[in-house]
């Protein structure tokens, strides 16, 4: 006999992780190229000769510079393994097989993976055509089944940002009982002064939850760790389905350590703007159509030539994320990594006059 396991993973899409080619630049996965900020290093590296002791399982300390960070009660706080590993626990909090999960796309293609693994429904809501969140299509996707929506701004891939008076607009609409997710990974590249904050919306409604990570600006991708800020009563059942020690130890000591250096990441975060503006001006120069972005990342919806524009950034040893027949997106990377980029796309401009 074989062993028997759930016959609707077969169906299960996979996560496909940004490619790393050596040789190759990588702008594929919106890593900083920059690295963890140099307090992070500094904190890794005294922290490295006690792994062999049990993280805190609690992340009490992290838990702690946060809430004094954020101004927030830590109550309100859970830590987790990453943002996408916050996703999938808020849909085993939040949902049943009987249930729906409300999700724009494309966004952020974990949503209907961890949607599935669950047993929840997805209930996918198209992008306007400027490649933005639809507030009014979501609004009107959701239904009494309807348990969690998931709002990812900027939303990823696109970049395209969500003004304050919009999602405040969306949120006083959607039903008292359905949890609404922001989605904020990308919050500290955000230079827009009309951005929302998920956070200080986390704190005066009470069906409203703020996912941040460490992943992104503070150059932390490889030691996962991300953070929610919601209702207590969301935070603790986020707490109650978590893996126990799923948060290593390097990770909580990197964290606290870039919590205290908000001037390293404040310069950061201004470099990787002033980068951003310069390649969506020269990307748009060379006839591009490029959506606003206020991540760090463009994207440039080439539909059915997103495959041969792939292709040819390949060629170029230059490295992007491709979703074939929709678009490419690109992380802004090191100044003369973006060089080597618009050098090859204005190349495959040319070709294509």
């Amino acid at each position: 006999m074989t062993v028997r396991t759930r016959a609707d993973l077969e169906q299960l899409p996979a996560y496909v992780a940004g490619r790393t080619i050596p040789g190759s630049i990588k702008l594929a996965s919106n890593e900083v190229s920059e690295g963890p900020l140099p307090s992070a290093v500094a904190a890794i590296n005294q922290a490295a000769s006690e792994v062999h002791r049990y993280p805190d399982m609690g992340v009490g300390q992290l838990t702690e510079a946060l809430a004094a960070r954020l101004k927030v009660a830590p109550e309100r706080i859970a830590v987790g393994c990453g943002s996408v590993a916050l996703c999938e626990q808020l849909v085993q909090a939040t949902c049943t097989a009987d249930d729906e999960v409300v999700f724009p796309w494309r966004s952020f293609e974990a949503y209907p993976i961890i949607t599935q693994v669950v047993g929840a429904k997805q209930v996918r809501v198209p992008l306007t055509a400027g490649h933005a969140i639809d507030l009014d299509a979501m609004l009107a996707a959701i239904t009494p089944a309807t348990r969690l929506v998931f709002v990812c701004t900027p939303n990823n891939p696109t970049g395209t940002l969500l003004r304050r008076a919009e999602l405040e607009a969306f949120l006083d609409r959607v039903p008292s009982d359905v949890l609404v997710v922001l989605d904020e990974a990308y919050f500290e590249f955000v230079s827009d002064p009309d951005r929302p904050d998920g956070i200080e919306i986390a704190l005066r409604r009470d069906n409203v939850a703020s996912m941040r990570t460490f992943s992104k600006a503070y150059g932390l991708a490889g030691l996962r760790v991300g953070y929610a800020v919601a209702p207590p009563k969301v935070a603790e059942a986020l707490r109650k389905v978590s893996i126990p020690f799923s948060v290593n130890a390097l990770a909580q000591t990197a964290a606290i350590a870039s919590l205290d250096a908000p001037d390293e990441l404040t310069k950061r975060c201004a470099n990787v703007v002033a980068e951003r503006e310069r390649v969506h001006r020269e990307l748009v120069a060379a006839g591009y159509e490029v959506p606003e972005t206020q991540a760090n990342f463009v994207w440039l919806p080439l539909r059915e030539r997103t495959a041969e524009f792939n292709e040819h950034c390949l060629r170029n040893r230059v490295v992007v994320r491709a979703f074939v027949g929709e678009g490419a997106r690109v992380t802004i990377g090191l100044p003369a990594e973006n060089d080597a980029f618009l050098v090859a796309a204005r190349s495959f401009r040319r070709a294509e006059q």
